[in-house]
Parts: structure tokens; sequence; C-alpha cells
């Protein structure tokens, strides 16, 4: 049940086998998230360090391999820091929509439904700008809809109840997307802006 590719083509059947772990199982698929999030991370890394983008008719863009590495390590706490919050936030509303919960559970419910993200971070290893767009928004749309099935299969709670519970889960998100962006632009000021080298 920790198999990526299940959450892309058969997703009922993984929420149903998540939703019939034992809590005493959870922790160990918190790992399912550390370890994913290493690939977009690397992914990225190495588009920006060795094949660069271009914008326009201008000339290849790259970073410095040191600029990179902090700005590649900072993505991949904040992806972690956002799923161990998002997580919080499931755990914390469970009682409110008649469902029982822990930290773990919330966490390992967003790191799956993080999935998509995952696997479409991968493309970073040759980032082109229209691509990278058009597969952004549809892995984002792949993991909201993995949210609206998982939160009732996994918080055993009916699918008219699941869907405000995931809504609401979702407006969390949103709020955590906004902190980054701001987040990103207090970084740039304090030593994290990227630099640039000659392609």
């Amino acid at each position: 049940m920790s198999n990526p590719f299940g959450f892309l083509f058969s997703p009922r059947r993984q929420w149903q086998a998540v939703g019939k772990l034992s809590d005493a199982s959870l922790p160990s698929k918190l790992l399912y998230a550390i370890i994913l999030a290493a690939g977009p991370s690397a992914a990225w890394y190495y588009g920006a360090t060795k094949v660069g983008w271009t914008v326009g008719d201008g000339g290849v863009i790259l970073l410095s391999e040191a600029s990179a590495f902090r700005i590649v390590i900072a993505f991949y706490f904040a992806m972690l820091a956002s799923l161990a919050i998002i997580g919080y936030f499931i755990h914390w509303m469970a009682d409110t929509y008649g469902s029982d919960s822990s930290m773990v559970k919330g966490m390992v419910v967003a790191s799956y439904t993080a999935t998509p993200l995952f696997i479409a971070g991968l493309c970073g290893v040759y980032p082109v700008f229209w691509f990278d767009m058009l597969l952004g928004i549809a892995s984002l749309c792949w993991s909201v809809y993995l949210l609206y099935i998982g939160i009732p299969a996994v918080m055993h709670i009916p699918e008219e109840r699941g869907f405000l519970y995931a809504s609401a889960v979702v407006g969390v998100c949103m709020v955590i997307f906004m902190a980054l962006m701001g987040g990103v632009v207090i970084l740039w000021d304090n030593g994290l802006a990227p630099v640039f080298v000659d392609g």
C-alpha cells in the first residue's frame, strides 16, 4: 500500500488498504514522504545546475551548485513541514467530523495525498516551463481528488461528511501555500536568493 503508482491508477483500492492499517503500523508509513520528497529535490537540483532552462529567445539559465543545493534543501524540508502541518490539521479536525484520528494518521493521509506532486516533481530533471506548469496543475488536481476519496476511506466516515472534511483540509492547504510564498520572499532577502551562472 506504499506503492506510489497505486495512488495514480487504483486510488480507491489503495485508500481502502490504508484504512485497514492498524495504528501500530502507521509510524513506519511516515518514511513514504521522507523518501519520495527526495526525488523532486534531486531532480530540480540536477535540472537547475546541469540542464537549465530558457526564457524566450534568451540563453540557457543555470544556478550555481552551491545556490541550488541550499534552495533544494530548503525545498525538501518545506515539503515535509507542510505535510506535517496538514497532517496535524487532519487530526485536529477529526472530532468535528465524527472520526477518530491521531497525529500520525493525519500525516500519513497527507503524505499519500501528495503522491502525484512527488511524481510530477521528477520532471524538474529537464526544466521546461510550460510542460512543468501543465504537469504541476494536473498533479495538483489529482492530489485534491485523492484527498476527497481518501478522507472518507481512512477516517471511516460517510462520503457526504468526508466531502466537508476534505474541503476544510483544502482550505488549510491554501493557507499553507500562501505562507510558503511569503516564506520564499523572506528567505530570498536573507541569503537564499538564487545565484545564476552562464550556461
